[in-house]
């Protein structure tokens, strides 16, 4: 079970640097396109102002990390990127190879032609191989179900279709109450492998207090999928059970649950 922050407050890794191990993914986010140019949040990705954060993504990769970067979410992306497919493709390809990006998630929360989204699978594995990690972040429903998405589009037909097999895995929206065995169950029974499905829970989601619920869901999860692909949070600044204090202690809870689960811990 890997275990996957999502960062886009950029705090710093001090605490993810100091024990690397217990992170399998860094997901920075999020990219976007906009006059003929690429974004990271607000900014030129080669802004000085993501100085720290490319220093600290290329240490942790040289520590066996996986750096991605999330494309779209709530800010868009893909409208843009789809219309003037030939001016921002290259540039996302450039910040790939320039920052040592090991994989894309695919983040899409606005209409899009299914078309679209197999096109730029297909070039990202023509461009970069099929060990580049390609990932999406359907909400819960998504998955539950074959019902098109937030996107206009069914992940099953996308799955199921010539590009299905390039998708590593989905990191499924469990958000708003619905980060449970239960919800994974559901997808299981939609007919996705276990291996290919992770769940994600937002910050906000569970305090110091509830956080034990957490650890339960994925342990029941675990017991009965020890194939379970990867559990994930949006985001990491303020990651529970310590928030801000120590986001890193949330990876050390899942890290160390997946360690006793196959009895390496005790």
């Amino acid at each position: 079970m890997k275990t996957i922050y999502y960062y886009q407050t950029f705090v710093g890794l001090d605490k993810i640097l100091s024990m690397p191990e217990i992170v399998d993914t860094i997901i920075v986010s999020s990219i976007h396109f906009d006059k003929n140019l690429i974004y990271l949040n607000d900014n030129t990705p080669f802004d000085p102002i993501f100085n720290q954060l490319w220093t600290q993504t290329n240490i942790l990769s040289q520590h066996d990390v996986t750096i991605m970067l999330m494309i779209g979410g709530a800010g868009g992306a893909y409208q843009e990127l789809f219309k003037n497919f030939s001016v921002y493709y290259p540039l996302l390809g450039n910040l790939i190879r320039s920052k040592n990006i090991q994989g894309v998630d695919i983040d899409i929360e606005e209409m899009v032609d299914i078309n679209d989204v197999r096109m730029l699978i297909t070039h990202l594995v023509n461009d970069f191989g099929t060990s580049f990690i390609i990932t999406m972040a359907p909400v819960v429903e998504s998955m539950t179900s074959d019902e098109p998405g937030m996107g206009g589009f069914s992940y099953k037909e996308l799955y199921t279709s010539d590009v299905g097999k390039y998708i590593h895995w989905f990191n499924v929206q469990c958000y708003n109450g619905s980060f449970s065995y239960q919800t994974y169950q559901n997808i299981i029974n939609n007919e996705y492998p276990s291996t290919k499905i992770g769940i994600g829970m937002m910050s906000g989601d569970f305090s110091k207090a509830t956080f034990p619920d957490a650890l339960n869901e994925a342990n029941l999860i675990l017991d009965k999928y020890p194939s379970m692909c990867s559990v994930d949070n949006w985001e990491f600044f303020d990651s529970p059970p310590e928030g801000v204090v120590d986001p890193s202690e949330w990876a050390r809870k899942f890290h160390n649950l997946n360690y006793l689960c196959r009895g390496w811990l005790h």
